[in-house]
C-alpha cells in the first residue's frame, strides 16, 4: 500500500505542475489540436484520481487493503475505539482524501447547474429580443451594432449574430463564422470545458487550473476553426478573424463564463490559418506519434485506476 502511495504520489505531483506546463508551453498542440485535448482531459482525470488515490493508500496502508481498513474504522468511528495501527496522520489522510473527492465533486455539480441556470437565461433573451435568421436554422440576430457572435447550447442550441457583425462580414465570412459556432455545439465543446472551468473553481489558488482551462479554449477555438476551414475554407476564415478581431466571441461560451479570447488566442489561431503553428510546422502530427500520444493518455488514466483496483486488496 505505501509503494501505491508512493506511485501515486508522484504521479500526481507530475500531472499538477511539470508535465501541464511542458504542454502548455509546446507547439504541437496547434498541428492536432483533437488529440492534444484528449491529453488535457486525460491529464486533469488522472491527475485528480492519483491525488486523491494516494491519501487513501497511504491512510489505509496499516490494515493492507482499503476494504480491511473499511472494516476496521468504520466501527471504530460510530462505537469505538480507533484501531491502535491507526494514527492520526492516517486518519488525517484518509478524512482528506475524502474531503478533496466531496470538494471536486460538489465543484463540478455547481458548475454544471450554473451553466444550465445561465443557459436558460441565454435562451429567453435570446427568443425576447432577437429574430431568426432567414435559411439559417437554429440561427438568431439580435439588433446591437458591434460585431459578436457566440453560440448557447443545451437540449435547444442557438447561434447568435449580431446585426452589427452581419453588416460587417461578407456572405462567405458570415458563414464561416456561422459554421464556427455550429462546430462548438456539434462537438459539443461546452461541456469539455465545464470540467476544466469546475476544476478551476475548486482549486483557484492552484496555479496550474487556470492554465489548463485556458490552453482548452485555444484547443477548441482551433477544432471549431477547423469545422470552419471544412465548410467555408481557410481565406474566409482568415478574413473574418482578421475584421472581428479578438474581440469578436464574448467568450469561450455564453453559458460558461470561460475564459475571453484575447490577441494571443487570436495569434495562434491566424498563424494556423497562414501555414503553421508557432514553430512554422503546418503539417498534422503523424499518425504513429498520435497513436503514442493517445496511448500516453490511455495509460495516465490506466494506473490510478489499476492502483485504485489493487487497493481494495481482491487482486491475487
Amino acid at each position: 500500500m505505501l509503494a501505491i502511495a508512493v506511485i501515486l504520489g508522484v504521479l500526481a505531483v507530475a500531472l499538477a505542475w511539470p508535465i501541464p506546463v511542458a504542454l502548455s508551453r509546446a507547439a504541437w498542440p496547434a498541428r492536432s489540436p483533437a488529440v492534444a485535448l484528449g491529453l488535457w482531459q486525460a491529464i486533469a482525470l488522472a491527475g485528480g484520481l492519483s491525488m486523491i488515490g494516494s491519501l487513501i493508500a497511504f491512510g489505509a496502508a496499516p490494515a493492507g487493503s482499503l476494504l480491511a481498513a473499511a472494516a476496521d474504522l468504520i466501527p471504530a468511528f460510530t462505537a469505538g475505539p480507533m484501531p491502535a495501527a491507526f494514527g492520526v496522520i492516517q486518519v488525517a489522510a484518509l478524512t482528506l482524501a475524502a474531503g478533496l473527492a466531496v470538494h471536486l465533486g460538489l465543484s463540478l455539480a455547481l458548475t454544471a447547474v450554473r451553466a444550465e441556470r445561465e443557459r436558460r437565461r441565454q435562451h429567453q433573451l435570446i427568443d425576447l429580443l432577437s429574430d431568426p435568421m432567414p435559411g439559417e436554422p437554429g440561427t438568431r440576430v439580435l439588433a446591437h451594432p458591434v460585431p459578436l457572435a457566440y453560440c448557447v447550447p443545451g437540449i435547444r442550441t442557438t447561434t447568435v449574430l449580431t446585426e452589427g457583425l452581419v453588416r460587417t462580414l461578407e456572405p462567405r465570412e458570415l458563414a464561416a463564422v456561422i459554421a464556427h459556432e455550429r462546430a462548438h455545439l456539434e462537438q459539443l465543446h461546452h461541456l469539455v470545458l465545464l470540467a476544466f472551468r469546475a476544476w478551476h473553481s475548486a482549486l483557484p489558488w492552484f496555479p496550474i487550473a487556470n492554465r489548463a482551462e485556458r490552453s482548452v479554449v485555444v484547443l477548441t477555438e482551433m477544432l471549431a476553426d477547423d469545422g470552419a476551414r471544412r465548410t467555408a475554407g481557410d481565406a474566409a476564415l482568415r478574413s473574418a478573424l482578421l475584421r472581428l478581431g479578438s474581440g469578436g466571441e464574448p467568450g469561450a461560451y455564453a453559458d460558461t463564463g470561460g475564459v475571453a479570447p484575447d490577441a494571443e488566442m487570436l495569434t495562434a489561431r491566424l498563424a494556423r490559418l497562414d501555414g503553421g503553428d508557432r514553430d512554422g510546422d503546418a503539417a498534422p502530427l503523424g499518425s504513429g506519434v498520435r497513436v503514442a500520444v493517445l496511448v500516453a493518455s490511455v495509460a495516465l488514466v490506466a494506473v490510478p485506476v489499476v492502483a485504485g483496483i489493487a487497493m481494495l486488496g481482491i487482486l491475487p
